[in-house]
């Protein structure tokens, strides 16, 4: 990851570089773009245009990009906010390969492996800061599909607010599901080494949301 000379001093929470708005930027512009061409069928599949139409396209992007914003954003600054409470010095950071390969397979293939960026934290910290660190933001995406939930099914279900709102509760459920899974550098594995019980609910609250966000809600454009 690339760690800009003169930046790696603690900064007050919520403060942001000119580097990692820089980043932040270039991986929601590319997220909003690949899950738009996603979710809209404008893709190629092993080389067949699937009803491509622009006008469809262009409608779904700010719905993309609000949708990016509640998931992606608050996702990493959640990380973000919670290391620098500990006193860490922490940025994003996007990851470039994962950037292109999500957009590639949105181009070809109807499915989106997302892997953006993450946000970098730089100092000791004992296993309970590691596992809250980490915690913070998958928690960010459960809270803001736990509070969508019920406003797309009791009050704007069947309006055109209620499926950006539905389209909200499904990214966010499905991201914090995806996140705390046990392997790699996902947030699952560190929460596990600090607390395997919270992971557990978590997990599972994530999971319920996203069966039961995937069965209410289809966006249909």
């Amino acid at each position: 990851m690339y760690f800009p000379k003169g930046t790696l001093e603690m900064g007050k929470p919520g403060k942001f570089s000119r580097v990692e708005i820089t980043h932040i930027l270039i991986s929601m512009c590319v997220l909003t773009i690949a899950f738009s061409l996603l979710f809209t069928k404008n893709n190629l599949f092993f080389g067949i245009i699937r009803g491509f139409n622009l006008e469809t396209l262009l409608l779904f992007i700010p719905v993309s990009f609000l949708s990016i914003v509640t998931a992606f954003f608050f996702h990493e600054i959640s990380h973000k906010f919670m290391a620098q409470k500990f006193g860490l010095w922490s940025e994003f950071r996007m990851y470039p390969q994962g950037l292109f390969l999500a957009l590639l397979l949105s181009l070809f293939v109807p499915f989106v492996f997302a892997a953006p960026g993450a946000v970098m934290f730089r100092g000791r910290t004992r296993v309970f800061e590691t596992g809250r660190i980490a915690m913070a933001g998958p928690l960010a995406n459960i809270v803001i599909s736990g509070v969508t939930l019920p406003l797309y099914l009791f009050v704007f279900i069947e309006t055109p607010i209620g499926q950006l709102i539905g389209f909200i509760c499904l990214i966010n459920a499905f991201l914090a599901v995806f996140n705390l899974m046990p392997f790699g550098p996902l947030d699952g594995i560190k929460i596990i080494k600090w607390n395997v019980n919270v992971w557990f609910i978590m997990l599972i609250v994530s999971a319920c949301l996203t069966v039961f966000a995937f069965q209410k809600f289809s966006p249909v454009l």
